[in-house]
């Protein structure tokens, strides 16, 4: 069974930056993809390291990192060119949760979004904890799914001062998440662990319909009085029915713009986050033909998405709507063939007929290496699927 779920389990003693890349650790992400891509950012000098510890009997990992020079204080358009460096899958997961945190942060600030300053949020160790969670979500992939989150009572100390619980900007960040009295004066989630789940989680349920293949545990790094501090992730493969997600639409029309400018804008809303993007020829008022560019997206990438489209075309406005899109349940699995291993799409699980599609990029990567006509690679790859041969 090839796992295509992950489960957050917060239910017992919520979530944290470091504790989530623990658990995906300890549940089988590879340290080496962590590395790759925080290779790939500027960072101050620093060292990360992954422990074993015990939380009322269970061998739980714990992720620690410690700066060994002072780090700058950001704010968000630093942290954002910051993350430009990054792999782009895993560049749209971190722009992700580092943009629903300087919203929240604006909004209790009462500032700008991109001179938000994130003080505790924006030190080295939160980065790396974005960035790292974002290169073990996507070296799993399949669908993430989170528990509703136990939200802790009283009081926590910042920069700012003294501050309620849940802290204000984790509480902006879990606008739409679902959440319930954990029952204790501690803070069980943070802004980072906020954001993790509310940008990456597509549905919130106390356990969802799987065969649970791996389970991962992460520690955090205090004690609680009445639990364990730890959040447990599970990897599965779903038993699952068509789903049914609200999504956004953003899209403008243009009538002024150099056909490589819209080019590049379609490429960076894809790199940006967005679920799809496209362009479409249109005839506007007096006779005049246009592009309308336009964005399909979750409610976290709306923003960054609307500046790329104001700033790359030159529109003075844009649209915004909302639509459901109904999912057929799909996993990607890698099958080898005589060109090496290639990713393929399935779709299955719902009743309707199994749909098998070769995932584009890996099978023009192989047509290109072996000299051969990218139909050849398709054939090779849905044949290895359905015969488990090259």
């Amino acid at each position: 069974m090839t796992p295509d779920l992950l489960f957050l389990d917060a239910s017992g003693s919520g979530i944290a930056g470091d504790m989530c890349v623990a658990a995906l650790v300890d549940a089988g992400a590879p340290e080496a993809a962590i590395t790759e891509a925080l290779s790939a950012l500027p960072l101050e000098r620093h060292e990360r390291s992954v422990r074993t510890v015990f939380r009322s009997g269970i061998a739980a990992k714990q992720f620690l990192v410690e700066p060994l020079e002072d780090a700058p204080q950001r704010t968000w358009r630093d942290i954002r060119q910051l993350l430009q460096a990054l792999p782009p899958a895993v560049r749209a997961r971190s722009v992700a949760m580092f943009a629903r945190l300087a919203e929240a942060e604006a909004a209790v600030h009462g500032c700008a979004v991109d001179d938000v300053h994130f003080h505790e949020v924006g030190a080295l160790d939160s980065i790396v904890d974005i960035v790292a969670v974002a290169a073990c979500l996507e070296f799993f992939g399949g669908e993430i799914v989170a528990s509703p989150l136990p939200l802790g009572r009283g009081t926590t100390h910042s920069q700012h001062g003294v501050l309620p619980l849940p802290a204000p900007a984790t509480l902006e960040c879990l606008r739409g998440v679902a959440t319930f009295d954990g029952g204790v004066d501690a803070e069980l989630v943070t802004p980072t662990g906020a954001t993790i789940v509310a940008t990456q989680a597509t549905r919130f349920v106390r356990w969802p319909a799987m065969k649970p293949v791996a389970v991962g545990w992460g520690a955090g790094t205090r004690e609680l009085p009445d639990r364990p501090n730890v959040l447990r992730v599970v990897r599965g493969v779903a038993e699952r029915s068509q789903t049914r997600r609200s999504l956004l639409v953003i899209e403008c029309n243009i009538d002024d713009c150099p056909p490589e400018r819209l080019a590049y804008a379609l490429a960076r809303l894809m790199a940006a986050g967005a679920r799809d993007a496209w362009m479409t020829p249109i005839t506007m008022k007096k006779g005049r033909l246009g592009t309308m560019l336009s964005a399909l997206c979750d409610a976290a990438t709306r923003d960054v998405l609307t500046e790329i489209l104001l700033t790359e075309t030159g529109s003075l406005g844009v649209r915004v709507r909302g639509v459901e899109r109904v999912e057929r349940p799909r996993r990607v699995v890698t099958v080898e063939t005589r060109f090496g291993a290639l990713e393929v799409k399935v779709a299955s699980g719902d009743g309707l007929p199994e749909l098998v599609a070769p995932e584009f990029d890996s099978c023009r990567a192989a047509a290109e290496t072996h000299g051969v006509p990218l139909g050849e690679v398709f054939e090779a790859a849905v044949a290895a699927f359905r015969t488990g041969t090259a």
